[in-house]
């Protein structure tokens, strides 16, 4: 199938900053009609100002918050008259080792990048179900598909939901419902300026990662083809791959790199 993308009616969450403000004009320019969501205000409203021409609607939204996942939805709904697509985009991140890190963390990152976006996605579905070839995009990361030392939080939400994408691809079936994931690798996003914590210990090239502007256009492209998964970044592609044939190398890589960055006498 190839999807139309002409006037679709979509909603885009983290819509003010990095990737989602990439995708906001990728879809914009692919004639998509945008309902905008992010916590910053005044940061959609900049960011309309520099979209191609449209229709958008900037709706400032916590989707941690129940009565503005509600809002968000209701919103797009009353402007376009329905909806299309909803790309659960937003997300927070920790670095920073487990054993160091604390309940309070742990809660906030699920509840950002995994229950904000599975209870949006509930709150929308009797509006997708209704919609023209529609779709929920769940924009994940490459932890969720291999957690990662440093990324615990953030790894175990990004696998809980594309688990949750996984099992709704076989629900959303009946009612005409495509879901898409997306798993990007390291991008220059400035997702690292957001971070709960930063103590973690890498040597993390955030400036040799993709540009938000590719991950977009990944993103626009698997919604256009409605490919199931799509894994963007050379560095995803190749850890991904290298994990599915040799797991128990890959973990021993990845331990004996941790033991050398505390090997300093760092006592965790």
């Amino acid at each position: 199938m190839t999807r139309d993308l002409t006037g679709k009616r979509v909603i885009l969450t983290g819509a003010s900053g990095g990737i989602g403000r990439a995708t906001a004009a990728a879809l914009g320019a692919a004639g998509c009609r945008v309902a905008l969501a992010s916590r910053n205000r005044d940061a959609l409203d900049a960011l309309v100002r520099e979209l191609p021409a449209g229709e958008y609607v900037v709706v400032p939204t916590d989707i941690t918050n129940a009565d503005d996942r509600r809002r968000v939805v209701d919103a797009a709904v009353t402007a376009f008259g329905g909806l299309d697509i909803l790309v659960n985009n937003a997300g927070i991140g920790s670095w920073g080792h487990f054993a160091t890190s604390t309940e309070d963390i742990a809660r906030r990152v699920m509840e950002t990048n995994f229950f904000g976006p599975v209870e949006l996605t509930r709150v929308a579905l009797p509006h997708l179900e209704n919609g023209a070839q529609p779709c929920v995009v769940n924009v994940t990361s490459m932890c969720g598909r291999k957690g990662m030392p440093a990324w615990p939080e953030y790894s175990a939400s990004k696998f809980a939901l594309v688990g949750m994408s996984e099992a709704w691809r076989g629900e959303f079936a009946r009612f005409g419902v495509d879901t898409l994931t997306v798993v990007p690798g390291m991008t220059d996003s400035g997702f690292d300026k957001n971070w709960i914590r930063v103590d973690g210990k890498a040597d993390l090239r955030f400036a040799d990662g993709m540009k938000p502007e590719e991950v977009a256009a990944g993103i626009v492209a698997a919604i256009r083809t409605n490919r199931t998964e799509t894994v963007l970044g050379s560095e995803a592609r190749r850890l991904l791959r290298f994990n599915r044939y040799f797991p128990r190398l890959t973990n021993w890589l990845i331990a004996r790199k941790v033991k050398k960055l505390y090997a300093a006498g760092n006592p965790v």
